[in-house]
């Protein structure tokens, strides 16, 4: 999008993202795991869990952009070093973001849907 080849500091971005991303989701399904076993429904425990996680998981993101849009926009000394960097991080923060508000628990209630509606069915 930005019109720059992937670079090694991108791959470094990479890296640097991918832990932001692994931490904000893991945070999330332990937070709905928990809610689930102390509530005993899933569906409610992942619709609280991601309400409840939603300020945490959205003020990590912003802060983590926030940080690098100065680098994003820099056109000085070691800009073509900076850029790539502060340009995959930024994008992979919002993408990354979305899937873990969105698509993660959507993804956890069809992976555990069948094992709620057993176990609620045993309770019965």
């Amino acid at each position: 999008l930005r019109d720059m080849p992937l670079s090694i500091s991108a791959g470094v971005g990479f890296i640097a993202l991918s832990g932001v991303a692994v931490l904000n989701g893991l945070v999330m399904l332990a937070f709905i795991r928990d809610l689930w076993h102390e509530k005993g429904d899933l569906y409610v425990a992942i619709i609280e869990g991601a309400i409840i996680r939603l300020r945490p998981i959205l003020m990590t993101a912003l802060v983590a952009s926030l940080g690098f849009i100065p680098m994003a926009l820099n056109t000085g000394i070691g800009a073509e070093v900076q850029r790539p960097l502060a340009t995959v991080v930024i994008g992979g923060i919002i993408s990354s973001t979305i899937l873990t508000l969105f698509v993660l628990p959507i993804l956890y209630q069809w992976a555990h849907g069948a094992e709620s509606s057993k176990q609620q069915s045993d309770e019965i």
